[in-house]
């Protein structure tokens, strides 16, 4: 990789969560799919942040808790995301660069508010997520900054910011600068309705510019539409360099030019699966950027992965994730 200032960049939604504990019955009032993740209006987002009061808020966005996590890691970070200049906008911006991540995106100037996700928690550890993309969904080629994404050793997109076409067009524009400044791109699917909405955007992408790929077990079975993962995790091994395929409690799988590294899940009592895929993003890149191998990359993943799972919210304590760094 060539000379770089940052370990990790990423691109992605700047949303303020909304976390709150719920049962089926909440769920099922508000006519939620249990598990999915939704895109929401500003009226239904206005709604049920009313119906959800006394839950705790936190700056998030999938991509976004995932460099908050590398970071505490011990990576360099930067994150490339759009806010609005409201109060929440502010939240977002004071909480991301206190966990030591470079963000220097410039604020929307428009009546359009910063993001929000409403994130449900059940008793068995579910969440259920409604998102209202605000200001996030106005990012676009011109919210790009070359010079920090070609000094950048991963430049990781997130797969929920692929609904506005101008996200999309910027995504690919992030990958051929990352390749002109000989580094490497990483994408997550995020989730797998979002790879039902644009299953044929995600193959193009991952043909033209994508080096390592991330997914879980029902996001990789959408993209190639079928229902084994084994085949599914076939497919994916001639699509790209570096393959990372999470299956929960399963452990997950590193794939690699061939070879298949199996690694185990840390047990843990689950508490809220709220951001594990983006921790064990997280770990993974963290470690894989200092150069370790692929086995301990994704040892690391899955640890900051059972931190996540251990307790409410997206974002294990830092002084945690510090100590596996350490370790």
């Amino acid at each position: 990789m060539a000379l770089s200032q940052f370990d990790i960049t990423g691109i992605g939604n700047a949303i303020v969560d909304f976390l709150l504990p719920a049962d089926d019955e909440f769920l099922n009032r508000h006519d939620m799919k249990k598990g999915a993740m939704s895109l929401i209006d500003a009226d239904a987002a206005t709604r049920l942040t009313s119906a959800m009061a006394g839950g705790v808020t936190a700056s998030g966005g999938s991509v976004a808790n995932s460099c908050a996590v590398a970071a505490a890691l011990g990576a360099r970070v930067a994150f490339i995301g759009k806010v609005a200049n409201d109060e929440m906008g502010d939240v977002f911006r004071r909480e991301i660069a206190a966990v030591g991540v470079h963000y220097a995106t410039p604020p929307l100037e428009a009546a359009v508010p910063t993001a929000r996700c409403l994130v449900l928690v059940t008793p068995d550890g579910q969440r259920t997520m409604n998102t209202y993309l605000g200001a996030g969904g106005e990012f676009a080629l011109s919210d790009l900054d070359e010079t920090i994404i070609a000094a950048s050793k991963v430049t990781y997109l997130e797969g929920y910011l692929f609904d506005p076409p101008a996200a999309q067009a910027a995504f690919k524009e992030a990958a051929q600068m990352a390749r002109a400044a000989g580094q490497q791109t990483a994408l997550s699917l995020s989730d797998a309705f979002c790879v039902d909405r644009h299953r044929d955007g995600f193959r193009r992408l991952i043909g033209e510019g994508i080096d390592i790929l991330f997914a879980n077990e029902m996001e990789i079975c959408s993209l190639y539409e079928v229902n084994s993962f084994e085949e599914a995790a076939a497919k994916a091994a001639e699509d790209v360099k570096l393959a990372v395929l999470t299956r929960s409690e399963a452990g997950s799988l590193v794939l690699h030019q061939g070879h298949t590294i199996e690694i185990p899940a840390v047990p843990v009592h689950v508490v809220d699966t709220t951001g594990a895929g983006d921790a064990y993003a997280a770990g993974f890149l963290a470690a894989y950027t200092r150069g370790e191998g692929l086995r301990a990359a994704g040892g690391l993943g899955a640890k900051a992965a059972s931190l996540a799972i251990s307790r409410i919210g997206a974002r294990p304590p830092a002084a945690e994730l510090a100590a596996l760094f350490s370790a």
